[in-house]
């Protein structure tokens, strides 16, 4: 028994030291196939003009007794929604972001806190795909009891197009680069072996309109444009001439 496990330690000694031989013989081979590349990142941005915007919409009021707050600002609240529905909004349009009654207090120098009264507060997303209503929209949602208008901000409806645009640009600078860098150094570039897409920030507003001018009559409104960005990495093999 003992004779046998000798032998076949011997054996697998054998195997291991020839495995062991043609790595080592292989290695200068695929040194040798190992072919220089270059990576370059390619950014780009596409500037549109928004077609929509979203804005939030608020009724606040401050009465007496927490039930007179609630039912003064239901009654705004609902007008504000007729409104906006006979301006051409839909439901899907409008979403409810918030609704609440607190006590008010007022609190002199020398005594304990007074209350006031009840404030009731009530929020409204609110998105609005025809630009070109969105001013006469607020004129009109104020005059019906809104009182708390901001967060305006705008975009598309449909923003695929705008990125798919913005990489394919990407990708044309990258290989802009690339051919700048490989002729500098006198190759040329091989076939693409990589492709990642890096992580790009959300859409720019090119301009903003401030809260407050929501509450001047008629609001003075202006859209500006959106840029959205792409930025892509890109290897290539690199030959010679």
């Amino acid at each position: 028994m003992h004779q046998r496990s000798e032998t076949m330690r011997r054996m697998f000694s054998a195997v291991l030291a020839a495995v062991v031989i043609s790595q080592l013989a292989a290695a200068p081979l695929l040194a040798s196939e190992v072919k220089p590349v270059i990576t370059v990142t390619g950014q780009a941005g596409v500037k549109v003009a928004p077609d929509m915007a979203t804005l939030r919409i608020g009724v606040e009021t401050l009465e007496a007794t927490a039930a007179e707050a609630m039912e003064k600002n239901s009654a705004q609240m609902r007008r504000v929604q007729e409104a906006l529905r006979a301006a051409g909004l839909k439901d899907r349009d409008l979403q409810t972001s918030g609704l609440s009654v607190q006590p008010e207090y007022s609190y002199p120098e020398k005594g304990e806190r007074v209350l006031q009264g009840y404030e009731a507060s009530n929020g409204l997303n609110v998105q609005v795909r025809d630009l070109e209503k969105l001013g006469g929209i607020l004129d009109q949602v104020t005059r019906d009891g809104a009182n708390d208008i901001g967060g305006l901000s705008f975009g598309l409806q449909e923003s695929a197009k705008a990125l798919d645009e913005a990489r394919v640009a990407a990708v044309k600078d990258a290989r802009r680069r690339a051919e700048m860098m490989a002729e500098a150094e006198g190759v040329k570039l091989g076939r693409v072996l990589e492709i990642r897409e890096g992580a790009a920030p959300g859409p720019i507003p090119m301009m903003r309109m401030a809260a407050a001018a929501a509450l001047m009559s008629p609001a003075p409104i202006e859209a500006g444009e959106m840029e959205y960005s792409a930025s892509v990495t890109v290897t290539w093999e690199l030959l010679q001439p």
